[in-house]
């Protein structure tokens, strides 16, 4: 008979090898067992679609039958957001102007306005004609929008690399869009509308665009990456009114902020016909006050984005590309649109 000390022994050699065996089997099993439930769960949708991200796992046998858990997800998405008739519509209006880096801004910007209700952009070339490129985005973004374009004046163009302050950039195409704006409704038009200039080289927070609707006469809010500061902001006081200005660069402008720290209402902009970005006479910087100074005084202003505590748009603006290789005729080919 075996003595007592080898039946322990045979045991505490044979058990952990059975644990082990057991709990194998069981990760094989279950992928498995997620696998049918899956597919019974998505047979009892009468479509086979849902407007919500879900996931489902197959399993697949490799050589030494090792189970590999394959996720696959589907997301069913209609753009834009359908149109309301109780929100107002929100006219954007975006300068831009051809470049290396001109599709892949305009893209960027396109893909956070196609998740806007009622938005309406309005896109305006610096140039002779409307370009293909451009034309032929906006007509693949499913966006509401006007296309419009118009010439810098030569003399009003940037000279080399170097930005001069007293050239203002985008204000001819601005006005272009305010005038258009002014041709196209009336004073007394019963649709509610919101103004707002959103450069192609900034990124949106699209809780922005929410604070925006509610806007009655000038709404405000901080922007980041300018003025050589984090953000600027407007000051705002205990009573929620604003006071002044948080920024370094001429703090005593009528209206010290940032082409993207505002939003006006539709409606104000056609009651002052006379309201336009100041292309002569305007230093550097001024430009927003230029246009302000003409609809609204200080105390009119509305903080938005919790009195202004928080920031909602950042003055991103895309590296300019290293082309080098490419020669002085060009090493790719020219006709490969980027």
């Amino acid at each position: 008979m075996p003595k007592r000390r080898d039946i322990v022994a045979i045991v505490l050699i044979v058990l952990p090898w059975t644990l082990l065996i057991t709990v194998w089997r069981q990760s094989t099993i279950t992928p498995l067992l997620a696998t049918q439930k899956g597919n019974k769960n998505s047979s009892n949708r009468p479509d086979g679609h849902s407007r919500n991200t879900f996931a489902f796992k197959d399993s697949c046998s490799q050589q030494k039958h090792d189970i590999v858990e394959v996720v696959h997800t589907e997301y069913v998405y209609s753009r834009p957001p359908p149109w309301s008739d109780i929100l107002p519509t929100i006219h954007v209006i975006t300068p831009t102007y051809s470049r290396p880096v001109q599709k892949a801004e305009l893209t960027r910007q396109a893909n956070t306005l196609l998740h806007v209700p009622n938005l309406h952009w309005i896109l305006v070339e610096d140039s002779q004609r409307r370009t293909v490129l451009v034309s032929q985005l906006l007509k693949e973004t499913g966006l509401n929008y006007t296309h419009l374009n118009v010439e810098t004046p030569q003399n009003y163009k940037l000279r080399g690399d170097k930005w001069d302050p007293r050239i203002p950039r985008g204000t001819i195409q601005r006005n272009l869009a305010l005038r258009w704006l002014r041709e196209t409704f009336t004073i007394n038009s019963t649709q509610p509308g919101i103004v707002y200039f959103a450069d192609d080289d900034n990124t949106y927070s699209l809780e922005l665009f929410e604070e925006m609707r509610s806007t009655k006469k000038v709404s405000v809010w901080p922007v980041a990456f300018v003025g050589g500061l984090r953000y600027e902001s407007p000051k705002v006081n205990t009573l929620g009114k604003v006071y002044g200005w948080k920024t370094v660069f001429d703090p005593h402008r009528p209206f010290a902020i940032d082409m993207a720290g505002f939003a006006v209402n539709l409606h104000l902009i056609l009651s002052k016909p006379q309201a336009y970005f100041k292309l002569r006479g305007v230093k550097g910087g001024y430009q927003e006050s230029s246009l302000l100074k003409e609809l609204v005084t200080l105390s009119d202003l509305e903080p938005k984005a919790d009195n202004c505590t928080k920031v909602l748009v950042w003055h991103t603006r895309t590296e300019k590309p290293v082309l080098v290789n490419e020669g002085k005729k060009g090493f790719t080919d020219s006709n490969v649109e980027i």
